[in-house]
Protein backbone atom coordinates (compact mmCIF):
# COMPACT_ATOMS: atom_id res chain seq x y z
CA UNK A 1 0.00 0.00 0.00
CA UNK A 2 1.22 3.50 -0.77
CA UNK A 3 2.12 5.12 2.57
CA UNK A 4 0.84 8.53 1.45
CA UNK A 5 -2.54 7.30 0.22
CA UNK A 6 -5.38 7.07 2.67
CA UNK A 7 -6.73 3.57 3.18
CA UNK A 8 -9.68 2.34 1.19
CA UNK A 9 -13.04 2.24 2.95
CA UNK A 10 -12.91 -1.52 3.59
CA UNK A 11 -9.58 -1.31 5.46
CA UNK A 12 -10.89 0.78 8.34
CA UNK A 13 -11.50 -0.92 11.68
CA UNK A 14 -14.64 0.35 13.39
CA UNK A 15 -15.63 0.65 17.02
CA UNK A 16 -17.33 -2.11 18.96
CA UNK A 17 -21.18 -1.95 18.77
CA UNK A 18 -21.16 -1.29 22.53
CA UNK A 19 -20.10 2.29 21.74
CA UNK A 20 -23.29 2.91 19.81
CA UNK A 21 -25.43 1.48 22.62
CA UNK A 22 -23.72 3.47 25.39
CA UNK A 23 -23.85 6.73 23.44
CA UNK A 24 -27.53 6.22 22.62
CA UNK A 25 -28.56 5.44 26.20
CA UNK A 26 -26.47 8.33 27.55
CA UNK A 27 -28.34 10.79 25.32
CA UNK A 28 -31.84 9.33 25.16
CA UNK A 29 -32.31 8.58 28.87
CA UNK A 30 -31.96 12.19 30.09
CA UNK A 31 -34.16 13.53 27.28
CA UNK A 32 -36.88 11.01 28.09
CA UNK A 33 -36.69 11.66 31.83
CA UNK A 34 -36.84 15.44 31.40
CA UNK A 35 -39.64 15.13 28.85
CA UNK A 36 -41.64 12.81 31.09
CA UNK A 37 -41.11 15.08 34.09
CA UNK A 38 -42.16 18.14 32.11
CA UNK A 39 -45.22 16.40 30.69
CA UNK A 40 -46.32 15.21 34.15
CA UNK A 41 -45.76 18.66 35.67
CA UNK A 42 -47.74 20.38 32.92
CA UNK A 43 -50.51 17.81 33.20
CA UNK A 44 -50.75 18.33 36.96
CA UNK A 45 -50.88 22.10 36.43
CA UNK A 46 -53.90 21.66 34.17
CA UNK A 47 -52.24 22.00 30.77
CA UNK A 48 -52.76 18.72 28.92
CA UNK A 49 -51.99 20.35 25.56
CA UNK A 50 -48.63 21.55 26.92
CA UNK A 51 -47.94 18.08 28.27
CA UNK A 52 -48.57 16.55 24.84
CA UNK A 53 -46.33 19.12 23.16
CA UNK A 54 -43.49 18.44 25.63
CA UNK A 55 -43.89 14.67 25.15
CA UNK A 56 -43.82 15.01 21.35
CA UNK A 57 -40.77 17.30 21.40
CA UNK A 58 -38.92 14.96 23.79
CA UNK A 59 -39.73 11.97 21.59
CA UNK A 60 -38.53 13.82 18.49
CA UNK A 61 -35.28 14.84 20.22
CA UNK A 62 -34.70 11.28 21.42
CA UNK A 63 -35.25 9.98 17.88
CA UNK A 64 -32.89 12.56 16.42
CA UNK A 65 -30.22 11.66 18.97
CA UNK A 66 -30.69 7.96 18.21
CA UNK A 67 -30.11 8.61 14.50
CA UNK A 68 -27.12 10.91 15.01
CA UNK A 69 -25.39 8.42 17.29
CA UNK A 70 -25.63 5.80 14.57
CA UNK A 71 -23.88 8.16 12.18
CA UNK A 72 -21.30 9.08 14.84
CA UNK A 73 -20.54 5.39 15.46
CA UNK A 74 -20.20 4.72 11.75
CA UNK A 75 -17.83 7.69 11.31
CA UNK A 76 -15.27 6.35 13.82
CA UNK A 77 -12.51 4.19 12.44
CA UNK A 78 -8.81 3.48 12.58
CA UNK A 79 -6.23 1.71 10.49
CA UNK A 80 -2.61 0.75 10.91
CA UNK A 81 -0.42 1.69 7.96
CA UNK A 82 3.26 0.96 7.38
CA UNK A 83 4.57 4.04 9.19
CA UNK A 84 1.62 5.48 11.11
CA UNK A 85 -1.76 5.01 12.71
CA UNK A 86 -4.71 6.84 11.14
CA UNK A 87 -7.84 7.66 13.17
CA UNK A 88 -10.98 9.22 11.69
CA UNK A 89 -14.08 10.51 13.45
CA UNK A 90 -16.78 13.12 13.25
CA UNK A 91 -20.10 13.57 11.52
CA UNK A 92 -20.48 17.32 11.13
CA UNK A 93 -16.82 18.20 11.67
CA UNK A 94 -14.71 15.37 10.35
CA UNK A 95 -11.28 14.81 11.85
CA UNK A 96 -8.43 12.72 10.53
CA UNK A 97 -5.53 12.16 12.92
CA UNK A 98 -2.31 10.60 11.67
CA UNK A 99 0.23 9.57 14.30
CA UNK A 100 3.63 8.42 13.02
CA UNK A 101 4.88 5.41 14.96
CA UNK A 102 8.26 7.09 15.56
CA UNK A 103 6.55 10.01 17.37
CA UNK A 104 4.71 7.88 19.93
CA UNK A 105 6.08 8.10 23.45
CA UNK A 106 3.78 5.56 25.04
CA UNK A 107 0.46 3.82 24.56
CA UNK A 108 -2.06 3.79 27.39
CA UNK A 109 -5.00 1.40 27.79
CA UNK A 110 -7.74 2.75 30.07
CA UNK A 111 -10.86 1.15 31.42
CA UNK A 112 -13.42 2.68 33.79
CA UNK A 113 -15.98 0.73 35.82
CA UNK A 114 -18.68 0.75 33.11
CA UNK A 115 -16.15 -0.22 30.43
CA UNK A 116 -14.93 -3.06 32.66
CA UNK A 117 -18.48 -4.41 32.94
CA UNK A 118 -18.95 -4.10 29.15
CA UNK A 119 -15.56 -5.68 28.40
CA UNK A 120 -14.19 -2.73 26.43
CA UNK A 121 -11.19 -0.41 26.78
CA UNK A 122 -9.81 2.84 25.35
CA UNK A 123 -6.39 2.94 23.69
CA UNK A 124 -4.74 6.36 24.06
CA UNK A 125 -1.57 7.32 22.17
CA UNK A 126 0.73 9.89 23.74
CA UNK A 127 3.19 11.97 21.76
CA UNK A 128 5.34 14.99 22.58
CA UNK A 129 2.65 17.25 21.07
CA UNK A 130 0.11 18.13 23.73
CA UNK A 131 -2.57 18.75 21.09
CA UNK A 132 -2.52 15.18 19.79
CA UNK A 133 -5.88 13.57 20.55
CA UNK A 134 -5.28 10.07 19.35
CA UNK A 135 -7.55 7.69 21.17
CA UNK A 136 -9.65 4.74 20.10
CA UNK A 137 -12.54 4.06 22.49
CA UNK A 138 -14.71 0.98 22.96
CA UNK A 139 -12.27 -1.67 21.76
CA UNK A 140 -12.83 -5.19 23.09
CA UNK A 141 -10.28 -5.86 25.85
CA UNK A 142 -8.32 -8.45 23.85
CA UNK A 143 -8.18 -6.19 20.77
CA UNK A 144 -7.02 -3.25 22.91
CA UNK A 145 -4.18 -5.31 24.36
CA UNK A 146 -3.09 -6.57 20.94
CA UNK A 147 -3.26 -3.06 19.44
CA UNK A 148 -1.21 -1.65 22.35
CA UNK A 149 1.45 -4.33 21.83
CA UNK A 150 1.60 -3.78 18.05
CA UNK A 151 1.80 0.00 18.40
CA UNK A 152 4.49 -0.23 21.08
CA UNK A 153 6.53 -2.58 18.88
CA UNK A 154 6.16 -0.30 15.86
CA UNK A 155 7.00 2.76 17.97
CA UNK A 156 10.15 1.14 19.30
CA UNK A 157 11.24 0.05 15.82
CA UNK A 158 10.75 3.51 14.27
CA UNK A 159 12.22 5.38 17.23
CA UNK A 160 15.35 3.21 16.95
CA UNK A 161 15.55 3.93 13.23
CA UNK A 162 15.04 0.34 12.12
Amino acid sequence: MNATALPEEGQWQGLHPTARTVWRVAGVAPVCLIGLGGAVALSLMGSPAGAVIVAVVATALAGLWWRLVGRRWHAWGYTERDRDLVIRRGVLVRRLTIVPYGRMQFVDVRQGPLARVLGVSTVQLHTAAAATDAKIPFLPDSDAGHLRDRLTKQGDAYAAGI
